[in-house]
């Protein structure tokens, strides 16, 4: 019996069937259990709706009162996102530093002593509790709070993104080099000092990066937030789709991929020059 030539066997077909069915057994329960059924999109009266909720688009809203009502919400969309991600840095940066273990002291030695430990392990579970609560829930908590408009959206981006960022850096911070840092804290250098001269140019450019990739989804989701009172281009939208201004909804929308297509541009300039 002739044996098959080496170069039409794959070795791994098992194990890729292996997972193949695998995943399609756990694939199945999953789309049952969230009722996933793509095909009525295409039924009649759902192509009917879409029709005429996307005829309702055309033309779109070009009145100058109502262009310089977006530009308005526009520039405080940018605004939202911009003072939240200020305020989340402010957040970030000190925790991360005080979690990151390369620039503890105590753990110089090897094993960490228990209250340093307990202290890093609290500073982690809060950072954990800031990232796990989502912008919109803290939206819906400060609009209760401080009432409709941006302050709302500005304190939920700061605090979800505040525990994204400082969870982020920690891990960038704990992932790099680290014998010149502990070097500088072993001959008497101070945290701040070590974190300046050790970690931060070996890390800056992937830490900027990340950066600059939170501002830009910062922006988006400033839009969101207005769709539960925080203030911006979401709220004018919410407002727009609840009365049926489908050209109005149009032209926000092309603002919003606008918008969205400019952050970017300029995330993307950025990188290259740090790069």
């Amino acid at each position: 019996m002739p044996l098959t030539p080496p170069a039409l066997r794959d070795p791994a077909w098992p194990a890729r069937l292996a997972w193949t069915v695998a995943a399609l057994a756990l694939l199945g329960p999953l789309a049952a259990g969230t009722e996933f059924r793509p095909w009525t999109l295409l039924e009649p009266r759902s192509l009917e709706v879409t029709g005429r909720f996307l005829r309702s688009f055309v033309p779109p809203a070009l009145a100058p009162d109502f262009l310089a009502l977006v530009a308005r919400q526009t520039w405080r969309t940018v605004a939202i996102a911009t003072a939240g991600m200020t305020l989340a840095l402010a957040l970030a940066v000190p925790l991360a530093l005080a979690s990151t273990r390369v620039l503890s002291l105590s753990a110089l030695g090897g094993r960490m002593p228990a209250p340093p430990a307990v202290v890093r392990q609290a500073l982690r579970a809060l950072l954990v509790l800031l990232r796990s609560v989502p912008e919109l829930v803290w939206a819906l908590v400060f609009v209760r709070v401080v009432g409709l408009g941006p302050t709302a959206g500005v304190l939920a981006i700061a605090l979800t993104y505040g525990g994204m960022l400082g969870k982020v850096y920690a891990e960038i911070l704990e992932s790099g080099e680290l014998q010149p840092t502990q070097a500088l804290l072993r001959n008497g250098s101070g945290r701040l000092q070590a974190f300046a001269y050790g970690l931060l140019p070996q890390n800056a450019a992937e830490l900027t990066s990340y950066t600059v990739y939170r501002w830009e989804c910062a922006i988006r989701s400033s839009v969101v937030l207005g769709f539960v009172g925080a203030g911006g281009l979401g709220q004018e939208l919410d407002n727009s789709m609840k009365m049926f201004a489908g050209g109005e909804v149009l032209t926000m929308l092309g603002v919003f991929l606008g918008l969205v297509a400019l952050a970017d541009r300029a995330s993307t300039a950025l990188r290259e020059a740090l790069s």
